[in-house]
């Protein structure tokens, strides 16, 4: 028995209700098709439909059994369509959002061998570290770095993001540096307030996880901006390792509470549900994975 063929026969005879209707479609004889439904029915050992002369509807078997074969058939046609489009270029407009710290430091430096790869597609970048509406906003796919909550949107998640408390010497050499996540509590914090925990900062160690709500002097929502305040001492910043990473080789920033660590964040393609991933989108992400996976398996070979 072909399969396949069988379960294409059975969904156009419960969509249509009729065996001669879904002959008609697939281009089939009515017996052929009886014939597709009867070998499905005779391997399962259940009735699948209740037939009369002119109809035919799914029996409680039927309906589960045809709401199963949609999902089926529809992978192997996202199968051979991803085949079969892979062997063209990808053209037409991909629309991007991004954080705009990411987009600038990470993001803008490698899109031109995106580019290269795949003259056809233009790509149109909006950076932004507003949370926009994938959806609404009409995004083919969004970059957030996050912890990201329950939604209706697919996420794949590229690399992680490790964060570090720094301050500058100058601020460290007037208020002394910490020594246990508590002592925090004593100094000043500039904090990026727009994540899930929002302005509370957790730290965890060997003597366990550290809740803390410091007193924030800045609020802000982009990590540069963090950053520079940091440098000019004028207190802690939990900050992202690729924002401080270039101030701490130059000795602008120093870390703190090294024996501690904040939760990691990571870089996710978020992406709406659809039924087929288009192609464009799927090259992106699977670009920004394999280009960010290897820098950070190189990052970490040289830790």
């Amino acid at each position: 028995m072909d399969k396949v063929a069988s379960l294409r026969a059975f969904v156009k005879v419960v969509e249509s209700g009729s065996f001669a209707e879904a002959g008609r479609q697939l281009r089939l004889s009515r017996s052929a098709i009886s014939k597709y439904i009867a070998d499905l029915e005779e391997s399962l050992g259940v009735q699948l439909l209740n037939r009369t002369t002119r109809h035919a509807s799914p029996t409680e078997n039927g309906q589960r059994y045809f709401e199963r074969a949609l999902v089926i058939l529809s992978e192997i046609e996202a199968a051979d369509q991803a085949v079969t489009q892979a062997q063209s270029a990808p053209r037409g407009l991909l629309r991007v959002n991004a954080p705009m710290s990411f987009g600038t430091m990470r993001l803008g430096p490698v899109l031109a061998d995106f580019m290269a790869h795949y003259p056809e597609l233009q790509l149109q970048i909006v950076l932004s570290d507003d949370l926009l509406d994938p959806v609404q906003d009409g995004f083919d796919v969004t970059l957030r770095i996050a912890e990201l909550e329950s939604s209706s949107l697919i996420a794949r998640r590229i690399m992680p993001v490790a964060r570090m408390i720094c301050a500058s010497p100058d601020y460290l050499a007037r208020h002394g540096t910490p020594r246990h996540p508590q002592d925090l509590r004593e100094h000043a914090s500039l904090t990026y307030g727009f994540l899930l925990t929002g302005n509370q900062w957790k730290l965890t160690g060997s003597d366990g996880d550290h809740w803390i709500q410091p007193a924030w002097s800045l609020c802000v929502n982009n990590a540069e901006v963090l950053r520079d305040v940091a440098i000019k001492g004028r207190g802690l910043a939990l900050l992202p390792e690729f924002i401080a990473t270039d101030a701490l080789r130059k000795g602008e920033l120093r870390t703190v509470l090294d024996n501690y660590s904040a939760p990691p964040l990571a870089l996710y393609a978020v992406y709406p549900p659809t039924r087929h991933l288009s192609v464009k989108v799927r090259l992106f992400i699977d670009f920004l994975v394999e280009r960010f996976g290897r820098e950070e398996e190189a990052s970490s070979q040289r830790t």
